[in-house]
């Protein structure tokens, strides 16, 4: 445990309260600006928010994943972009900094994302290499003390604010696959990289995502993540594991806040002379939902638990993801469902939620590379019992 278990309690009560009296009530401005209140951002910073799971010694909250998925509960509760600005700050921008960063490159980059000084954005995605990740084709080519860099990335969260970018970079040739792969530390006023407009998407509006263009990028040889070649894919794929886990954590907190607006619309809404929660068929909805986000709750606190003792976490880390992100789509669904005509319109959250919840089963890996590397997982483990 990172934290005592008082000091967590505080936290977790701490965040729960910040969600709900400050967050909630600004869902529907943040959706209608597509913006964060300069407000909230420095309020969050003021939490630590943006420092959960970098460590202490860098300025971090240091909190272990079992403690991290407390508050992705929480911040779950509310709009998926108040917790996606902060969450490449506790992810996918900083993990690979913590796990596999040279301790110069920990002391220059981890406080000021700790803080939130510094947003952290990682590129992986290519407009042709999404889910075939192994097959970008974005090139960093070695020139004396600097490498050069050239390609897109695409759909890269926090883009538009993001001050540092891990990038994922091809620096052996394309026959090599995934043992070609390099990460890089890029900052935002490096010459030749380039950010796009904000994308225009279907829901989960405040959080941005844009292109990331580098053209004939020059990145010193000294950004060169952990200092070694060739292991850049590999970081990526144990940040996603533990990515995947907090994602999963985000589902479960979104599919309660879900549960809760058809809790209370089904006890008021009125028909044939009671209220609609008195009706089997919508009890149903609301019993199919309650079973299935305990189940994913259980999975994710499993699977956290397991990563913290130093499990290889692979398949959990999928199963989670997978689970859980197609859980809180079907919660969704019913939320809208029970709400009737009045879950399509825009004056309730469960609207709102329809549409945000659907990039969870997309991003971080989609659900059908969750079923993959599940398999793949079951299969090598098989082997090796045999």
């Amino acid at each position: 445990m990172a934290v005592d278990s008082e000091t967590l309690e505080q936290l977790v009560a701490t965040v729960r309260r910040f969600v709900r009296e400050r967050l909630v009530p600004r869902e529907a401005e943040v959706a209608e600006s597509d913006r964060i209140p300069p407000e909230i951002v420095e309020q969050m910073r003021q939490l630590g928010l943006f420092g959960l799971s970098i460590p202490q010694e860098y300025g971090g909250l240091g909190l272990s994943l079992s403690e991290e998925i407390r508050i992705a509960f929480e911040l779950g509760w509310t709009s998926p972009a108040f917790r996606s600005l902060i969450g490449t700050n506790n992810g996918i921008g900083s993990q690979g900094i913590v796990m596999d960063g040279t301790e110069e490159q920990k002391r220059r980059y981890l406080p000021r994302l700790a803080s939130g000084e510094l947003i952290a954005s990682f590129c992986l995605t290519e407009p042709d290499a999404g889910s075939d990740a192994a097959s970008l084709r974005t090139t960093a080519v070695r020139d004396g003390n600097h490498y050069v860099l050239n390609g897109t990335k695409r759909y890269i969260t926090n883009a538009p604010e993001a001050g540092l970018f891990t990038v994922m970079a091809r620096t052996g040739p394309r026959e090599l696959g995934a043992r070609g792969i390099s990460a890089f530390l890029v900052e935002r006023d490096t010459p030749g990289l380039r950010v796009g407009p904000p994308d225009r998407k279907m829901g989960q509006q405040g959080a941005h995502t844009a292109d990331v263009v580098f053209e004939d990028c020059r990145v010193p040889a000294s950004q060169l993540l952990g200092g070694v070649e060739g292991q850049g894919f590999r970081t990526a794929m144990k940040v996603l594991d533990r990515g995947r886990i907090h994602i999963a954590a985000v589902c479960v907190g979104v599919a309660e806040r879900l549960i809760h607006e058809s809790l209370s619309y089904a006890t008021q809404r009125v028909q044939f002379g009671r209220p609609i929660a008195e009706f089997q068929l919508v009890q149903a909805m609301l019993a199919d939902s309650r079973a299935e986000a305990y189940a994913a709750r259980t999975m994710v606190q499993d699977a956290a638990a397991r990563w913290d003792a130093g499990e290889r976490v692979t398949m959990l880390a999928a199963c989670c993801k997978y689970f859980a992100s197609e859980m809180v789509g079907r919660v969704a669904d019913r939320a809208v469902q029970i709400h009737g005509g009045n879950g399509y319109m825009r004056d309730y959250a469960v609207e709102r939620f329809y549409r945000d919840v659907r990039l969870f089963r997309i991003y971080e890996g989609t659900s059908q590379i969750q079923q993959l590397v599940i398999a793949r997982e079951m299969l090598r483990q098989f082997r090796e019992d045999a």
